[in-house]
């Protein structure tokens, strides 16, 4: 499956901001791994790439707007989103986001409306400086995610209107928000059915912590929350970390079709049950690394190695590093000035057979995005570092982070 090129117009956009912020675009290349001929041609930069180099901006602009707007300090989206996830239904939680917009100036102000049995939201973002119009679109795609988590659900959107005229990349608007949107409009808005205002609120704080962790990932990996069966399985498969791992019988149970069909639509998707586990456990891996507060021999066991040196062959296939070298490399970092020129370290070799529950298919694509390996510096998936060590959900893990950004 041919990768999208969504990630690279991240990419270039980000970097758009970079060079208006008097930032130096090379050095962000080097420290997100991002080869320089990847961001205009050839393989495209991968969604763990964009979101790391998204992470870099907050850091270094310590601005959750890149400073293109009233100041919006780290830990802003934590806060509003501490707001918004105890209300019973998403009326009141799209109630909580417009009221943090009245309060808060760095929140755009939002309107809520409904009409013909739609629920309309416009977002003004009139004090932003973005003639690129990259966090215009942020914002609107983050609070449509927002709703989604909120409720564990789709929200298909029936209207997307984007303030400006169609560019080049138009057609990519439809991978993100699965319809199409129309241009040059009066408002930036989006609606969909107000039927939905009704549906409970299924979240909790445990849930708001992991989905903190998988920020800003998440926001460019997937188009809908759990849109495909490959998201599903995995939100089922990952409750395997606190326990007992599913087998292919029981996913197929939940998600009511035979096991047969369900192995037919992963091979559709180019995935299978064995590659999506295998994600989950290297994802938990990288981020038990980067806090530092496992041993390699308890993270082993946790994760249902037989035994460590199991582990440590798995992590070097994953990453390309063995899990101690992984950990040092974590705690080195860089402070940040144009000196700093290593180049980042290799990336992962194919993944192991020995945790594998089945013959793993090839690289698993995202919802709409398909996915490289994890780079070993940057989070993957939702087990980055938790809020409670990083500024919000801007940061990427404190190590990192404080060397760069004083807190």
């Amino acid at each position: 499956m041919a990768a999208s090129p969504l990630p690279r117009i991240v990419v270039q956009r980000l970097l758009g901001i970079a060079e208006r912020r008097g930032l130096d675009p090379a050095l962000l290349l080097r420290r997100t791994g991002i080869r320089p001929d990847a961001v205009h041609g050839g393989t495209p930069p991968s969604i763990d790439q964009a979101a790391e180099l998204t992470q870099e901006l907050w850091i270094l602009t310590g601005d959750e707007l890149f400073g293109l707007g009233p100041p919006a300090p780290l830990g802003l989206f934590q806060l509003v989103m501490r707001s918004a996830i105890h209300v019973p239904d998403l009326g009141e939680g799209l109630e909580r986001l417009a009221g943090a917009g009245q309060i808060l100036p760095a929140m755009p102000p939002l309107s809520v409306g409904i009409d013909g049995g739609l629920c309309r939201v416009e977002i003004d973002a009139s004090r932003l400086d973005d003639p690129d119009h990259f966090v215009t679109e942020l914002l609107l795609t983050l609070i449509h995610r927002v709703l989604g988590w909120l409720a564990g659900r789709r929200i298909p959107l029936r209207a997307v209107e984007l303030p400006w005229p169609t560019p080049d990349y138009a057609a990519q608007y439809e991978i993100v928000f699965g319809v199409t949107p129309a241009f040059a409009t009066a408002r930036l808005a989006f609606a969909f059915d107000a039927a939905l205002l009704s549906t409970p609120v299924v979240r909790d704080e445990q849930e708001l912590t992991d989905y903190l962790r998988d920020q800003p990932r998440v926001w460019f990996a997937t188009r809908d929350y759990g849109v495909t069966v490959a998201d599903h399985i995995r939100r089922i498969l990952e409750q395997g970390l606190r326990g007992h791992w599913p087998t292919s019988d029981e996913i197929a149970a939940r998600l009511n079709v035979s096991t047969q069909h369900l192995r037919r639509l992963l091979r559709q998707h180019g995935t299978s049950i064995g590659q999506i586990k295998q994600e989950i456990l290297r994802d938990a891996a990288i981020a038990s690394l980067r806090r530092g507060d496992e041993s390699v021999e308890s993270l082993a066991t946790r994760l249902g190695f037989s035994e460590a040196s199991a582990f440590r062959r798995a992590f070097r296939r994953w990453t390309g590093h063995p899990p101690a070298e992984f950990r040092a490399l974590a705690r080195a970092t860089p402070p940040p000035n144009p000196a700093v020129t290593a180049d980042p370290p290799p990336g992962p070799a194919d993944p192991p057979a020995d945790v594998a529950t089945q013959p793993a298919g090839p690289a698993a694509p995202g919802a709409d995005i398909a996915a490289a390996p994890a780079d070993p510096r940057r989070p993957t998936g939702p087990t980055a570092d938790p809020p409670a060590e990083r500024a919000g959900c801007a940061a990427p893990p404190t190590n990192r982070a404080a060397a760069r950004q004083p807190r």
